[in-house]
């Protein structure tokens, strides 16, 4: 498939003329409609492309969801476009466009800069959503690099072997050295250490920890050798928790996109009755086709969507994935809503909030 990207890239080179000839009259030369018709017509037939497949796969399942209004609304402005232009008055040479605010039939109106734009806009909207994905993506990864990647494993006979944390499981004994970290969660049964927890509570004075003490993967061994036996692997792990976590809270939905969707269910058909009622309504006030058509695709494309269902994800995304690069795990989206609400912050003990550094002052 072709990169959102270069997507967004060529639409945009391709758009801005459209835009500039179709909003400054001093730049539309003699026949400037047909360039701009050639400019318009890959942006909204390939570039809005990902908008439109969505949306005839979601009709095929009898739903309507935003890209189905940005796909009906781009596709009547492009093809109102495509009637004035071969049947209407705007394909004359010296066809001029302007902004004046009174009445025509609508018959030498084109709207190749708003089919365009509506386009690269919502591309762009798409793009820097997918970018925030990534960079929560890499907050994700940063964070289980945190793990441990190797383990040194007791056999039953006593000896050692050096294996993948993959090949650890429940009830194996290993051994973890002083600034080693600790393959997995466990209990200590050999030994007495201090453990650097930093990673997972926030405290900077390590743990004391001996004989029946849980530990956690991830954590590193500051002192002694520990012998431990393995409790919980792979998903089971206080680690792989926290990023099951991380992962909830980005893929989960705030009560304000909730709303937003359900909003959208009933948005999409009643825009689209709108317009048809609309086109109606001209047509029995003895208006001609073309004025009524126009004024039904107006409505289409007024309505189009262009943030409401940007907007909220991208904030969600954006900011577990920050916190989770600043130590800071948000259950949910819930949460991250409610925080608007918080006017007080209690901490419940030292090192929540200090780095456990000197600092010379004077």
């Amino acid at each position: 498939p072709i990169p959102l990207r270069d997507r967004l890239l060529t639409s945009a080179v391709l758009a801005v003329p459209v835009l500039l000839l179709s909003m400054i009259p001093a730049l539309q030369f003699r026949d400037w409609q047909w360039l701009a018709l050639v400019l318009a017509a890959p942006v909204v037939v390939w570039g809005g492309l990902p908008f439109h497949r969505a949306a005839w796969v979601n009709l095929r399942h009898g739903a309507a969801t935003m890209d189905t209004l940005i796909s009906l609304g781009t596709i009547a402005a492009f093809g109102w476009s495509l009637y004035a232009l071969f049947f209407g008055g705007a394909g004359e040479p010296g066809m001029r466009m302007n902004f004046s605010l009174t009445a025509s039939g609508g018959a030498d109106t084109i709207y190749l800069e708003v089919a365009s734009a509506v386009t690269v806009f919502i591309l762009l909207g798409r793009y820097l959503e997918a970018r925030a994905k990534r960079s929560s993506g890499a907050a994700l990864r940063a964070l289980l690099e945190l793990g441990a990647k190797e383990a040194t494993r007791r056999r039953p006979d006593g000896t050692e072997e050096r294996i993948a944390i993959e090949e650890l499981a429940v009830g194996d004994l290993f051994i973890v050295r002083p600034g080693e970290k600790i393959a997995t969660d466990g209990v200590v049964l050999e030994g007495v250490s201090a453990v650097d927890t930093s990673m997972l509570t926030g405290e900077s004075v390590p743990a004391e920890v001996g004989p029946g003490a849980e530990v956690s993967g991830g954590t590193v061994n500051s002192g002694g050798v520990l012998v431990v036996r393995a409790t919980g692997v792979g998903g089971d792990t206080k680690l792989a928790q926290i990023a099951e976590l991380v992962v909830r809270a980005q893929t989960g939905k705030a009560a304000v996109q909730r709303l937003a969707d359900r909003v959208a269910a009933i948005f999409v058909p009643v825009v689209i009755a709108l317009a048809l009622a609309t086109l109606a309504a001209w047509l029995l006030a003895g208006a001609d086709v073309a004025r009524a058509f126009t004024a039904a695709v107006a409505v289409l494309i007024i309505a189009c969507p262009c943030a409401l269902g940007l907007a909220t994800p991208t904030a969600l995304l954006v900011g577990t994935g920050r916190g989770a690069q600043l130590g800071l795990l948000i259950k949910g989206p819930q949460v991250l809503e409610s925080t608007r609400r918080v006017d007080t912050i209690v901490l419940d003990k030292t090192g929540t909030v200090t780095t456990g550094r000197m600092t010379l002052l004077a």
